[in-house]
This record gives C-alpha cells, structure tokens and sequence, in this order.
C-alpha cells in the first residue's frame, strides 16, 4: 500500500503540468510534458550544439565525484580529529564556524582567480559544497560515541589506535555516512551552478544554460530531470548500505 502511495504525488504532478501547459500554449514558460519526454528518450541525440544529454551526465557525474571524493578525503579526517582532541576543535573551529555559512557560490569569483577556467574551479566549487556538511557530521559522530566504551577500552589498556579503529570509528560510521549522504545532495546542487562558469563548455549545467539563452525550456526541464534521477539514484545506493551496514543502531529507515 505505501508503494502505491509514493507514485500518487507524481501522478498527480504529470497531469497538473499538463494541464498548465495546455492552458497556457506557450511552451517558453512551460512546454508540454511530450516536448520534454522528446529529449530525455534521445539521450544520445546532440542538443543546440553543446553536445548529448548523456555527455552532459557523465561529465556532470565525473565532476561532482571527483569534487565530493576530495571533500570526504579532507573532512572525514579532519572530522575525526577535532572531534576526538578537543584543542584541536577549539583551535580550527572558529575558522569553521566562520567559513561555514558562506554559500558555495560566493566562492565562484575566487575560484576562477585561484584556479582560472576549467575542471579545477568546478572541482572546488562542488567541494566547498560537500566539505562542511561531512566534516560537521563527522565531529558529531565521533563526539557523540558512548563514553563508557571509551572508558572500558582505555581500562583494558588499548592504545589510542586501538581505540579509534575498534571503537570510536565504529561507532561515528552511521553519523558519518549521512554526512556523506547529505554532502553528496549538496554537491549535485554546487555542479550545475558551477557549470554556469564562464569558458565551460560541457555537462548538464552548461547544457541548461545554453537551452535557457535560447528559450528552450524543454531542455531546461529534461536536465533537471536528469540532474534529479542521478542524485536520486546515488542516494538510494547510500539508503541500502545504510539499512545493510548500519541497522544494529535502529537509524536505518
């Protein structure tokens, strides 16, 4: 029954645009709901010159990988450390807290004078989205882990490695896998924006700019879609190694 229940929304969505659509006959404000099926089924048809749906996907996913994979490696250790030494925390964390609330794209201008056009600039934006949503999660994971262990662990002599490896890692995971969670939703929301740099010339971000310079808003629309159906599919990838690897804490769900 709740299966039957998640498609109803949707449903529901498709026939409320068609609607709109019909009763506004413009398709540069809202194309029909075929217009837009018209590209996502030809995915490896070129579009308006900026190359095919599926090019820009896997350019896209190519970027925000690599740009998430540099923040994880960063954050996670980091994370660990100031979570686990308290001079630590109290010596970087008002940079953090500083940095923190600063948007993703604010940093575009300084990207592009540190790193100039190209993959570098993109890469960063997508990591300074990532970044502090993992390392956060990670502090909080590794804080958050039962004293008691701590202790017991330290009383039956393990050294500070033992300690890490055998308890207190363990125990962050789950925090810590949905700060990759969440970090990796982030940065499929920074790579479109980067995308929209100046000089670039591929993937789903660049593709829908173009289509919006030239009024094609069933473009537009088909890579939003596309942006939509990868994030949703990474993220289900993450739900099932969470409901596998981390049910002993009942935070699967």
């Amino acid at each position: 029954m709740r299966n039957y229940l998640k498609i109803i929304l949707p449903i529901i969505i498709l026939f409320g645009w068609e609607a709109v659509a019909i009763a506004l006959n413009n398709p540069f404000i809202l194309p029909p709901i075929e217009d837009v099926l018209a590209v996502l089924l030809e995915p490896t048809k070129n579009i308006l010159g900026s190359g095919s749906l599926l090019e820009g996907a896997e350019r896209s996913l190519f970027r925000v990988l690599l740009g998430f994979l540099v923040a994880s490696a960063v954050a996670i250790p980091l994370g660990i450390v100031m979570g686990r030494y308290s001079i630590v925390q109290d010596l970087t964390d008002p940079v953090i807290q500083l940095l923190r609330p600063i948007p993703p794209l604010a940093w575009l201008p300084i990207a592009l004078a540190w790193f100039k056009i190209g993959l570098t600039s993109i890469v960063f934006i997508i990591f300074i989205g990532a970044f502090f949503p993992i390392l956060l999660n990670t502090i909080a994971g590794v804080k958050s882990v039962n004293r008691t262990w701590l202790e017991t662990a330290t009383v039956y002599g393990a050294s500070e490695g033992q300690i890490m490896a055998k308890v207190v890692l363990p125990a962050a995971a789950p925090t810590i896998w949905t700060g990759l969670r969440v970090g990796l939703g982030i940065a499929w929301q920074c790579v479109v924006a980067a995308e929209m740099l100046p000089g670039t010339t591929s993937g789903l971000g660049y593709m829908i700019m173009a289509a919006y310079n030239l009024g094609q808003m069933q473009v537009i629309i088909a890579g939003m879609i596309v942006i939509g159906l990868i994030a949703l599919a990474l993220d289900s990838l993450f739900r099932v190694v969470e409901q596998r690897q981390f049910r002993w804490q009942g935070r699967a769900h």
